[in-house]
């Protein structure tokens, strides 16, 4: 064969493939992916020489291969609707065997074994990590005895250096358990806390490569001055105290190079392993682990964007009070991986809880009044208060830093939460037990009476004059995931915040009353919205809502009034008025045609594939009847498949 032959072959041969995968798609009315499809072609094309062998031998035998008339080009398109048919068969048999979306097609495979291999890598650097810092012992159960205060030492020693070099994800991790003194004994406390703003700092030369590359030219150019110190190294970013060509002293926060790689493989395999736990075990489930690591998961990517974290530094700077300082952002010089703020001058809170602030009561109170305030009154809060993020100033002021992780509330989840609190300092536990089905998602069964015991019980062990109040917020959180109650990613960050607060203010403070300021800033609160002008205006705003409707209540009364008199009174009710069901029930009287007009043509096909008699469109190979009832097979095999294709696809209808 000669090579344009073989070109024109190969052609032809492609471009039947690609018709009878069209023609196989369009008829069935429903889309499968390219390989699929394209494997039913080919499987199609093979089979199509051994089917019509015996059909153009028949032809040969009877001498009517070479009839040019009518009949055979019926007979023709009889063929090439039985060649169509077959892909068809062959999709709708796959289709109920391997459904589209269970196995992974080619693509998605290079991809996941791309992921694998990677995810492998990561996996055996964790490893390393962990048994180099010397956690191979305690992970095969042969470490040091946790009741001895040595060995607690010893292993928190171990794993704060162990996260460090895990890098972005771990660090993270070792900061929320820095938190957790409710879990967590002193020692691993103190040593995780030297992971808020100690973490090992990068290379300058790394660093400067970040900075000229966001900020469009050398540091020297755009900064009058430059420290290449770092002022603190924190998981996500090192900050570096500069001066503008303006004169204004500023801090540079430099995000860490090459972190996103990780963080990604990171928070890919935190996502399987929430997912795996929440599969497997009562404790995942009930802890919601899958939804927790989705908000993980997402704070860090947020934190990751430094334009993000300028709006929430705007943001909670307009709506905080004057008790506490917040830095301000130079927007023209913020990008994604740089950003330049107002520097504020003092050391960090962890320094002055160390030492033991003689004001420690006072700074306190000040840090739950600015909370309280943020979450109640404005809906913008700092969603993660712990001591690295908080300074106290040169002039005895407190100043909040790290917006990168900052809570928004609604108006309506505000104003639950204000009943909240308001019947937690009255101790009304129907009160509390009302208010808090208002802030989460209320299930369809849950025991309102048992969930009212709970708050009582949780409120005369916390609120009660000696109570306890270290762990009162995480105690809480804890009653709320045992009674299956969803909490909302934004109110699992307020509950988050609180526990975060908790510990920080503990600290801070040793033998501060959280309870009785709590309920002292409830009091303040509760006074400034019920004054005289308050009230006034809440109502003004109420009577301006309801008056056009109390205008028009006394017309509609009166129609409806004089329609039940004259007996003309009638109710009009809009069947199907959503879109949804409108289309569940075209698509099931759709389904329900086909298979009545799919049965009867294989009725009438058979009848007339049994009538004997008839014009001959063929001589002795086919009459018209039974080239009718053969073409009507076929509309009946191709309804049928699309009927059957929608019963094993859910997207069918």
């Amino acid at each position: 064969m000669s090579p344009p032959l073989a070109l024109i072959l190969s052609f032809a041969t492609v471009v039947m493939l690609v018709l009878l995968a069209v023609a196989a798609r369009r008829l069935l009315g429903v889309t499968f992916g390219a390989f699929r499809t394209a494997v039913a072609a080919v499987l199609a094309f093979a089979l199509t020489g051994p089917m019509l062998s015996p059909v153009m031998a028949q032809f040969q035998s009877t001498g009517t291969g070479s009839d040019s008339g009518f009949g055979a080009l019926w007979v023709l398109v009889l063929v090439v609707m039985c060649i169509v048919l077959l892909p068809m068969v062959i999709l709708v048999v796959a289709e109920a065997l391997v459904p589209s979306g269970s196995v992974p097609g080619p693509i998605e495979v290079a991809r996941s074994l791309r992921g694998r291999i990677s995810r492998a890598r990561r996996y055996s650097q964790i490893t390393r990590i962990a048994f180099r810092h010397g956690l191979g012992p305690y992970l095969r159960g042969r470490g040091d005895r946790l009741d001895d205060r040595g060995g607690r030492v010893r292993l928190a020693r171990a794993l704060r250096g162990a996260l460090d070099d895990g890098g972005v994800t771990f660090v993270k991790l070792g900061q929320v358990l820095s938190t957790r003194r409710d879990l967590l004994p002193a020692e691993f406390v103190e040593e995780l806390g030297t992971l808020q703003d100690r973490a090992a700092p990068a290379p300058w030369e790394q660093v400067e490569q970040v900075l000229v590359a966001e900020l469009g030219g050398p540091v020297d150019e755009v900064f009058a001055e430059f420290d290449r110190s770092p002022l603190a190294s924190a998981s996500i970013a090192q900050a570096y105290a500069a001066r503008l060509r303006t004169g204004e002293s500023v801090v540079v926060k430099v995000q860490r190079p090459a972190i996103r790689a990780v963080v990604a493989r990171d928070l890919d395999i935190v996502a399987r392993l929430a997912r795996t736990l929440e599969a497997r075990t009562r404790w995942g489930r009930a802890l919601g682990l899958r939804v927790l690591a989705d908000g993980f998961a997402a704070a860090i990517r947020e934190e990751l964007d430094f334009r993000v974290e300028a709006g929430n530094m705007a943001a909670v700077a307009a709506s905080g009070g004057g008790a506490v300082a917040y830095p301000s952002p130079y927007a023209e010089l913020c990008t994604e991986r740089v950003l330049v703020m107002e520097r504020l001058v003092g050391e960090p809170l962890s320094g002055a809880i160390e030492r033991g602030h003689e004001r420690g009561h006072e700074l306190a109170r000040t840090l739950l009044g600015c909370l309280l305030r943020q979450v109640l009154v404005e809906g913008v809060f700092h969603a993660d208060p712990h001591p690295g993020n908080i300074m106290l100033l040169r002039d005895g002021t407190l100043g909040l830093l790290d917006f990168g992780s900052v809570g928004r509330l609604d108006a309506s989840v505000r104003a639950a939460l204000q009943r909240f609190l308001v019947a937690m300092n009255r101790q009304d536990p129907l009160g509390v037990t009302d208010a808090l089905l208002e802030v989460v998602p209320r299930p369809e069964e849950i025991d309102e009476a048992a969930l009212e015991r709970a708050m009582g019980q949780f409120m005369a062990r916390h609120l009660a004059p000696g109570g306890a109040s270290v762990v009162m917020f995480t105690n809480l959180f804890k009653i709320v995931t045992e009674y299956g109650l969803a909490v909302p990613p934004e109110v699992a960050a307020v509950f988050r915040a609180l526990a975060t607060l908790e510990g920080t203010l503990v600290a801070l403070a040793p033998g501060f009353d959280l309870i009785e300021e709590a309920r002292a800033f409830a009091g303040r609160h509760l006074a400034e919205q019920l004054n005289a002008t308050s009230l006034k205006d809440e109502v003004t705003h109420e009577l301006a809502t309801l008056l056009p409707m109390l205008r028009r209540l006394p017309r509609r009364v009166e129609r409806i009034a004089s329609a039940a008199e004259h007996g003309r009174f009638s109710m009009n009710v809009r069947l199907l008025a959503d879109e949804r069901d409108r289309r569940f029930i075209t698509g099931v009287l759709h389904q329900v045609v086909l298979t009545v007009l799919g049965a009867t043509a294989g009725i009438m096909g058979v009848v007339l594939l049994g009538t004997d008699g008839g014009p001959q469109v063929l001589p002795r190979v086919i009459s018209l009847y039974e080239l009718i009832g053969f073409n009507l097979l076929v509309i009946s095999a191709i309804l049928a498949l699309r009927v059957l294709v929608g019963v094993f696809r859910r997207d069918g209808l």
